[in-house]
C-alpha cells in the first residue's frame, strides 16, 4: 500500500503545486524519490511529530495541501491534541498517513502495534477517515484525499500487501466497495485485514456458505446505507478489523444498527481484544492469536451461518 500511496502523490504533486509532503525521519526508501523531483515541497522535520502536525496545519491554512508521513502511533497518539487543535479545530487541509496499521509491527511490542487510532480519529470533529483494503484501492484513496476538504487520515499496511481487486474498482470516499456476492452472511472489512476476510469466504464456499463481503475502507464517514442493505440483505454481519473492538470498525456498525427501528439482524464483532497484546510476533502470528487469520475468520463465520440455521 505504501508504493501505491507515495507513486499516487507524486502524480498528484506534479498536477498539484500546492502539494506539501512532510515526515517524521522515516521512509527514506519510500519517499526519496517525492524529495527528490520536488525539494521545495519536502520537509523531513526528524522526530519531532507534535511540531510536524503543528508545522501542517500552519502550511494547510496558507493555502497548501499537506501530507504527513510517519510511522505507526506515532502521528496520532503522540500528536493528539495538536491534531485536535491545530488541525480539526481549524478544519485545515492536513491529511496524516502512517503506515503499519494494525498489527504489522507485532515483534516491535505494544508501542507499535497501532489499534487505537481509528477509534481515537473517530472522535474528532471534522476528520475524515479512509483504511484501503488493498493497493488499488490505497491508490484510489491517496487522490480520494487529496480532493477532500479538511482533515484526513489514510492508514495504511505496508508495501508488499497482497492485492484484493484485479482492477482498480469504483472508489468514492464515504462509499463501502462490494467484493462479492453472497445470501447467508455479510463481512464487513475495514484496512489490510480486507485480503483474509475475502480468502475465508471463498473457502467457505466448499462448506455450502455464501458469504458477501464489503470493504468498507472509509471509517468515518461511514456508509450507513451499504450497512442497512447488509442487515435486509442476509440478516446477518460480522465486522473484522485489525483494530481494538472498542471504537473502531464494529462499533461504527454497530450504532447505525441500533438506531433503526428494529432492526433484524445478527452481529457480532472481530477485532483485536480490548486489552494491550501480552506476546510479539510477525502479523502472521498475532492475526492468529486474535482469530483473524484466514482459519480464524472461516470458523467464525461458519460458526454464526450455522447457529442461526440451527435455531
Amino acid at each position: 500500500m505504501r508504493a501505491s500511496f507515495i507513486a499516487s502523490l507524486i502524480d498528484l504533486a506534479k498536477e498539484d503545486e500546492n502539494i506539501f509532503l512532510l515526515v517524521g525521519d522515516v521512509g527514506y526508501g519510500l519517499v526519496e524519490p517525492y524529495a527528490q523531483q520536488f525539494p521545495g515541497r519536502f520537509v523531513n522535520i526528524g522526530i519531532a511529530e507534535q511540531n510536524m502536525i503543528g508545522i501542517a496545519a500552519g502550511l494547510a491554512l496558507s493555502g497548501k495541501i499537506v501530507f504527513v508521513y510517519s510511522i505507526a502511533n506515532f502521528p496520532i497518539l503522540r500528536c493528539l491534541e495538536q491534531i485536535r487543535n491545530d488541525v480539526c479545530y481549524h478544519n485545515a487541509d492536513v491529511k496524516i498517513v502512517t503506515s503499519g496499521g494494525g498489527l504489522i509491527y507485532g515483534a516491535l511490542g505494544a508501542s507499535h502495534h497501532v489499534t487505537e487510532d481509528m477509534a481515537v480519529m473517530r472522535a474528532m470533529p471534522n476528520m475524515t477517515i479512509v483504511a484501503p483494503g488493498d493497493p488499488a484501492e490505497s491508490a484510489l484513496a491517496t487522490r480520494g484525499i487529496a480532493r477532500w476538504p479538511g482533515p484526513c487520515y489514510l492508514r495504511l499496511g505496508r508495501t508488499a500487501d497482497p492485492e484484493v481487486h484485479p482492477a482498480y474498482p469504483d472508489f468514492q470516499i464515504g462509499k463501502a466497495v462490494k467484493v462479492r456476492e453472497g445470501s447467508d452472511i455479510t463481512l464487513i472489512a475495514s484496512g489490510g485485514i480486507l485480503y483474509n476476510v475475502v480468502q475465508a469466504a471463498q473457502r467457505l464456499v466448499k462448506q455450502g456458505i455464501e458469504a458477501s463481503v464489503l470493504s468498507m475502507h472509509t471509517l468515518k464517514p461511514l456508509d450507513s446505507a451499504a450497512v442497512l442493505s447488509a442487515a435486509d440483505e442476509t440478516g446477518a454481519i460480522i465486522t473484522i478489523e485489525e483494530h481494538n473492538i472498542v471504537g473502531g470498525l464494529g462499533s461504527a456498525v454497530a450504532e447505525v444498527l441500533a438506531e433503526v427501528e428494529s432492526p433484524n439482524v445478527v452481529f457480532k464483532r472481530m477485532g483485536v481484544p480490548d486489552e494491550f497484546c501480552s506476546q510479539v510476533g510477525s502479523r502472521d502470528h498475532m492475526l492468529g492469536l486474535n482469530s483473524l487469520s484466514i482459519e480464524g475468520i472461516g470458523a467464525s463465520v461458519k460458526n454464526m451461518v450455522v447457529g442461526r440455521k440451527t435455531s
